[in-house]
């Protein structure tokens, strides 16, 4: 298989993992305690980020861990590489992620999914600028149909939700997040770093990125005890391992074809 084959179908599961996660997500977001209207929760957004992006982490250095794919790894986190994989993570994580799942809440799966399908669209125009990495004519014009339909989808669906505005802002911002992760980390994974790597260290970032904003949002000890004594816990697990499935292909292909 080529490198370009190889990448197209990384590219591709990516996006069908990606698929079933978000439509897990919406699930997840009407499920107790996410749903709970208590001062003493943390925002239902905020909680399912930090635990698909922490069960994710633990996941990755267990596995990791067993194949001994771990040696070196501190070390790793001096390279510059490290640093803009990083750098990538808090534009993914509290950024792109958190925006998502608040997009998610407002406007639902289905819109959210459709606008943020934009992503790759930015990420090849920051790809071009910032990477020189040029997408053929024929790159274009898919991107170009993802779009238009992209259109179609939202507009069929404008008059079913009151939170538009708010919504579609977040899923943008979202977008752009997404975006830049993509080619902040294709650059850093230019040098020493493997998608892997990558992945475990833009996770757990993320995860104690999440950690802090929850101190700020609510009493964190018993937020994070109300999720996990929840009947939901197990569809949290089953969501992170589709989430990390769907970044171990993301990342994957970034490596092989470029952002």
């Amino acid at each position: 298989m080529t490198s370009k084959v190889k990448g197209t179908v990384q590219g591709l599961l990516s996006g069908m993992f990606w698929g079933l996660d978000t439509a897990l997500n919406g699930v997840v977001l009407t499920l107790a305690p996410f749903i709970f209207t208590d001062n003493r929760l943390v925002s239902g957004a905020l909680l399912l980020a930090f635990f698909h992006d922490f069960i994710s982490a633990l996941l990755l250095t267990v596995g990791m861990g067993v194949r001994g794919e771990l040696k070196g790894l501190v070390s790793l986190l001096r390279k510059r590489s490290a640093h803009f994989v990083i750098l990538a993570a808090l534009f993914a994580g509290p950024l792109g992620m958190r925006s998502y799942l608040i997009a998610v809440d407002l406007i639902g799966s289905s819109l959210t999914a459709t606008i943020s399908a934009m992503y790759p669209a930015v990420a090849a125009v920051l790809g071009a600028v910032f990477l020189k990495d040029y997408l053929n004519k024929r790159g274009w014009f898919g991107l170009a149909l993802t779009i238009l339909a992209i259109i179609i989808l939202g507009y069929t669906n404008l008059s079913s939700f009151n939170s538009l505005f708010w919504g579609v802002l977040a899923a943008l911002l979202c977008v752009f997040g997404w975006a830049s992760e993509s080619v902040i980390t294709a650059y850093g994974m230019k040098e020493d770093i493997s998608p892997k790597q990558a992945l475990l260290i833009r996770q757990w970032t993320s995860s104690l990125a999440y950690l802090m904003f929850m101190f700020f949002e609510g009493q964190i000890v018993y937020s994070l005890s109300q999720v996990v004594t929840s009947a939901s816990m197990l569809l949290l697990v089953a969501l992170a391992t589709i989430g990390t499935l769907s970044y171990l292909c993301y990342y994957s292909a970034i490596d092989t074809i470029g952002p």
